[in-house]
């Protein structure tokens, strides 16, 4: 009876590691938590109530602005050459290597793949070694023996080696939402380019815009400088009133005062483009854009509704911040269940010296850690984590949401914009009209000065609708290119360079990091699902 008692006590330990392996080997495929699905596209056929139009055009012109959807075909990655102009181009690549956003926009991916690397390393065993030399005094007097008193070294060196089973997928889930936070910060990195890039033609319109507009009220104040004269005259021999001068020294003011305004907006934009570019404000960003050397693009794009979410960066970056979320639920569940790990120790330890002959020890063996209170934090822990998943899953419809709603917003406003154009064309039209025949009236006798100069006026007041309808169309075009993703999944991905080796150019003396060179001519990248 001993001896069979003993013998069964001898193969415990080895029933329990036998028992362990049967475990994990069961257990190795689940994952606590809710397993990640992407959420179903939008089915809607249309982003607007009402059927938009098929050709979107300015027909009071001979030299009409036309332009025509294309239904379901692809944005092009660089869509800013669609405008044609050689500066715009020039600019743009110019702030693809220097803009301080995208280098920042940069690190913050490059900081999340490494620490999605280092996530990755709580699949692999962790070993850790140690060397320790100590003094140690035995006071043989304390055990009635002085004579065994001495002062000896002790010498310790081990290597212990741990794996903690993932049994319930706790370290799965957290790799898991690790990653999706690296997806969240590429398509940051991919948003934060097509927002500079968006900008940049804004810049340059609004420049366009601007000094045509600036051009046509200087021609206005001239006009109603040259009247003011005329009238001064006529005072002078008593043939207006001091009323009639007054009024107008009015006009002629209110006309000077629109022009501080515009050269302020002109300022300011120049300052936004040199900053763009990773220059100072007061540093000169290039040459002065004007729109006649912008072409209006006649052929509009325009994807499917269902394949917005795929191609909108925030909405994809929403996307990876749910599922992050969802994966971080699964954390705090398996943070509740027990968890084991596998250990093992070899080492030595001896007064004469490291590793002497018949000095080692070792050990190994399964080890179990079970919650058993904790005051409720480990359930609390996991409702935050609940409530933060419906908290993403709420941020992601809205982002949604608000994007078809941005792409909407945008198709009224290019067709709006294309019928204000159409008035304006008409107005300016009739006004350039009403000055060649107050010209020639003039020059006949028929007419005076003041209306010779209200017809100079109302010309280039004209001019300037005409200049800011125009700009519109260039702008709403940007637009609608922005609104429907900017066509960046045509490119080759914004990843940083280096992966792995970050210097600060401090440290260097260089420069700091670049995204990776975008070409259109790389093969589409499948948009990332995470």
């Amino acid at each position: 009876m001993t001896c069979q008692a003993r013998g069964r006590f001898l193969h415990l330990p080895q029933a329990l590691i036998s028992l362990t392996f049967f475990l994990v080997l069961i257990l190795s495929g689940c994952a606590v938590g809710p397993e990640f699905h992407a959420p179903t596209p939008p089915s809607g056929k249309t982003y607007t109530h009402r059927p938009l139009p098929e050709i979107v055009e300015q027909t009071t012109s001979p030299g009409n602005l036309r332009q025509q959807f294309r239904v379901g075909e692809d944005i092009p990655g660089q869509w800013w050459q669609l405008f044609h102009s050689r500066e715009l181009n020039r600019i743009v690549d110019l702030a693809l290597k220097a803009n301080p956003d995208l280098h920042a926009a940069e690190a913050s991916l490059l900081q999340a793949m490494e620490n999605l690397s280092a996530g990755k390393g709580a699949f692999a065993p962790s070993a850790t070694g140690s060397i320790q030399t100590v003094q140690q005094y035995f006071n043989g007097a304390a055990f009635g023996v002085p004579a065994l008193s001495s002062l000896f070294t002790l010498n310790t060196g081990s290597v212990s080696v741990s794996y903690p089973l993932d049994i319930f997928g706790g370290v799965r889930r957290q790799v898991e939402s690790l990653k999706a936070l690296a997806d969240y910060q590429k398509f940051e990195l991919e948003a934060a380019y097509l927002t500079l890039t968006s900008n940049i033609v804004y810049a340059a319109i609004s420049e366009a815009s601007l000094r045509s507009q600036i051009r046509a009220t200087q021609n206005i104040i001239n006009v109603l400088t040259q009247e003011m004269a005329s009238i001064n005259r006529q005072f002078s021999v008593g043939f207006v009133s001091r009323s009639t001068v007054l009024q107008q020294e009015t006009i002629l003011n209110q006309a000077r005062a629109t022009l501080p305004p515009l050269e302020k907006q002109l300022s300011l934009v120049h300052h936004q483009m040199a900053v763009y570019l990773g220059r100072f404000p007061g540093e000169s960003s290039g040459k002065d854009f004007r729109l006649k050397d912008l072409t209006l693009p006649g052929d509009l794009p325009l994807s499917l509704p269902s394949r917005l979410v795929e191609h909108r960066p925030d909405i994809q970056a929403a996307q990876a911040t749910l599922h992050s979320a969802n994966a971080q639920v699964g954390v705090s569940t398996a943070n509740m269940l027990p968890q084991v790990t596998l250990t093992g120790q070899y080492g030595s330890e001896s007064i004469s010296g490291y590793f002497s002959p018949g000095s080692q020890f070792w050990n190994y063996g399964p080890g179990l850690n079970v919650p058993i209170f904790q005051l409720g934090t480990l359930y609390f822990q996991r409702k935050a984590a609940i409530a933060a998943l419906r908290q993403a899953k709420a941020k992601y419809e809205s982002t949604v949401l608000a994007a078809f709603q941005n792409v909407a917003d945008t198709l009224r406003t290019l067709e709006s914009d294309a019928e204000t154009l159409d008035a304006q064309e008409s107005v300016f039209r009739s006004a350039r009209e009403g000055l060649g025949i107050a010209r020639r009236q003039f020059a006949d006798g028929a007419i005076g000065y003041p209306s010779l100069y209200n017809a100079e006026q109302s010309y280039e007041q004209a001019k300037i609708g005409l200049v800011q309808a125009r700009a519109a169309r260039f702008s709403d075009t940007a637009a609608l290119f922005l609104s429907l993703g900017g066509g960046w999944w045509n490119m080759a991905p914004a990843t940083p360079r280096h992966v792995g080796v970050v210097k600060l150019a401090s440290q260097t003396g260089g420069t700091p990091p670049a995204i990776a060179p975008r070409s259109s001519g790389a093969t589409p990248p499948t948009p990332v699902r995470p």
